[in-house]
């Protein structure tokens, strides 16, 4: 009986310190962890690895994740793909398992959290029905999320789109999303 080749996984994320915490504590997991800073190294480290799992930041320095998913896919279809942002919004979630992610996570998420998401057996993300309307401020940081993903992650056109200065913009961005 031959033991099964241990798990490989990708973490794409600009923040460096993050990228090589995580890659370490998967590693000592028994998951080989490999990194990319940017989305271009990523699709190198893709091609020269195919991983099992893909750890995705969806703000890569200015660049949205969210464009690597089809490249990644189109490398290894049956490669596990999870979302990982601080900026979380239902607009992005969606939109990152409408084109192929397995899971979506806010961040902080410890190891425990990101491996359970990325298992096999793991259900599909839901959302539950929310017993209480959305609050004023929530509905426009999911909205400002949907027409930001409509813009690909340019500030500048989404601040446009949404008549608003782009230093106003950058403002909501940089707060946490409000609760519901």
């Amino acid at each position: 009986m031959t033991a099964s080749p241990p798990l490989c996984a990708l973490v794409i994320d600009d923040d460096p310190t993050f990228n090589r915490i995580l890659c370490r504590t998967l590693g000592h997991r028994g998951i080989d962890a490999t990194s990319a800073l940017d989305p271009d190294e990523a699709l190198r480290q893709m091609r020269a690895n195919r991983p099992d799992l893909v750890v995705l930041d969806l703000n890569l320095g200015g660049a949205a994740g969210l464009n690597l998913i089809r490249p990644l896919l189109a490398i290894r279809p049956d490669v596990r793909i999870l979302v990982l942002t601080g900026y979380a919004s239902i607009t992005t979630a969606v939109d990152a398992i409408k084109l192929g992610a397995h899971q979506y996570l806010a961040k902080p998420a410890d190891a425990d959290e990101i491996l359970k998401a990325l298992a096999v057996d793991a259900p599909p993300p839901s959302q539950p029905a929310p017993s209480e309307p959305m609050s004023v401020e929530r509905l426009e940081w999911e909205h400002i999320q949907r027409i930001l993903a409509e813009h690909n992650g340019n500030i500048s056109a989404t601040a446009r789109a949404l008549k608003m200065h782009r230093r106003t913009l950058q403002r909501k961005l940089a707060k946490r999303p409000v609760r519901a």
